[in-house]
């Protein structure tokens, strides 16, 4: 799987995101097909911004993977600091933080606890 970025704007009020695809394609050959999605969603689209109109569309037409938080199963923080590394899971009631392990490997998600 080969992932691209499509982002807009300046990097602190832009919008970033990754599509994938099993294809590699050359970064001119990317850029002609993001160039003509954007023509095609410009004027009509939903989402809450051109880069992710163009992400959808690309999923739509063109066999991208569209790489949303609907599809993150997991996110690990790191650091230095055994406390402050940690897994942080998404759950329909919300997200669920899991600080460590006990020493049989079984973590707060095999009692169901959330913290």
């Amino acid at each position: 799987m080969f992932f691209y970025e499509i982002h807009e704007g300046d990097d602190e009020l832009g919008t970033a995101v990754l599509v994938g695809h099993e294809r590699r394609f050359e970064p001119a050959e990317f850029f002609q097909l993001v160039k003509k999605v954007r023509t095609q969603v410009l004027d009509s689209f939903e989402e809450d911004s051109l880069s992710e109109a163009i992400a959808s569309e690309l999923q739509r037409s063109h066999g991208f993977v569209y790489v949303t938080d609907d599809l993150l199963v997991a996110s690990v923080n790191v650091d230095e600091k055994e406390e402050n590394t940690f897994l942080v899971t998404d759950s329909e009631g919300g997200r669920t933080i899991f600080v460590q392990r006990d020493e049989n490997g079984h973590g707060p998600e095999d009692d169901d606890d959330e913290e």
